[in-house]
């Protein structure tokens, strides 16, 4: 399939009906038909059994909750030191560097608006000039739950509807704004050694995303923004659990200007994994 046709094929198929479908048949209970999923995906992605909490993929009670698996106890250790920032999931590199006039770069020569990715006011976006991103896309054998890069408290969630294109490299090289584009859960989270935004972005098939503090977010028409008193904010340590994708999708990092370095060895196709430090908090402690 050319990129071209894959292309029209996404704006031509009905993403959203796709999206209910593979909500309800990942979440089947019935023993035959989960389990033929699973191994199925087993022989198709090379996913490594020997880290799952659960070694036994038949052992799952459905596909979704062996897609959302969790890892052994100690699989992926951060850096105790409170500087270091450690890779919220596993992944690829897709794009890293320094905002520029509220645009991040989601391809070569194709850029979008942090105010809309984050749904925040331009004002606001204005004081992320100079600051970090760093984009990370999750292959379908990934694991797919999101750590703390670092310890902090979620003040503010923003759910805002929107499309399901596919979010992998050859979608991000051809539709324009993908990332502030399709349905996403930006989370802003302070009081840790560096402020920073995390942004779950869904993708085609993607049904829902669940976070540890307001639980499974099922899509809907309207945005929602959600501000959390520093009396209910949800503590995050660094590594602690934040939540899952429902089916796979990409993260997305913003950090202000002056607050963090990057691993200068970072660059686009990277491997990740959970834990892995990938920068330095600078200025706050």
């Amino acid at each position: 399939m050319t990129e071209q046709l894959f292309i029209a094929l996404q704006y031509l198929l009905p993403k959203r009906l796709l999206g209910r479908a593979v909500y309800r048949l990942s979440r089947s209970r019935i023993g035959w038909l989960k389990n033929l999923l699973i191994r199925g995906f087993v022989k198709a992605f090379p996913v490594d059994v020997s880290e799952m909490d659960e070694p036994v993929p038949g052992n799952y009670a459905s596909f979704n909750a062996f897609f959302t698996r969790e890892l052994k106890a100690g699989a992926r250790p951060f850096d105790p030191d409170p500087k270091a920032i450690g890779c919220p999931a596993d992944g690829a590199v897709q794009n890293l560097g320094r905002i520029r006039a509220g645009q991040l770069l989601q391809a070569k020569g194709i850029e979008y608006r942090l105010d809309r990715l984050l749904s925040i006011e331009p004002d606001e976006a204005a004081r992320f000039d100079g600051g970090a991103y760093l984009t990370i896309y999750l292959a379908p054998h990934n694991y797919h739950r999101v750590h703390a890069p670092s310890d902090g408290r979620i003040d503010r969630m923003n759910f805002v509807p929107g499309e399901l294109f596919s979010v992998n490299e050859t979608t991000a090289r051809h539709v324009p704004g993908l990332f502030a584009r399709n349905e996403r859960v930006a989370c802003e989270a302070a009081g840790g050694p560096a402020d920073y935004w995390i942004v779950f972005v869904g993708a085609m098939n993607v049904a829902s995303v669940s976070t540890a503090w307001a639980g499974e977010i099922a899509p809907g028409p309207t945005p929602q923004r959600t501000d959390y008193p520093q009396a209910d904010a949800c503590e995050l340590a660094k590594g602690d659990y934040c939540g899952h994708f429902n089916m796979g999708s990409t993260i997305i990092l913003v950090y202000p200007p002056d607050t963090v370095e990057w691993d200068e060895r970072l660059a686009p196709g990277d491997l990740l994994t959970v834990g892995r430090t990938i920068g330095r908090t600078i200025g706050r402690l």
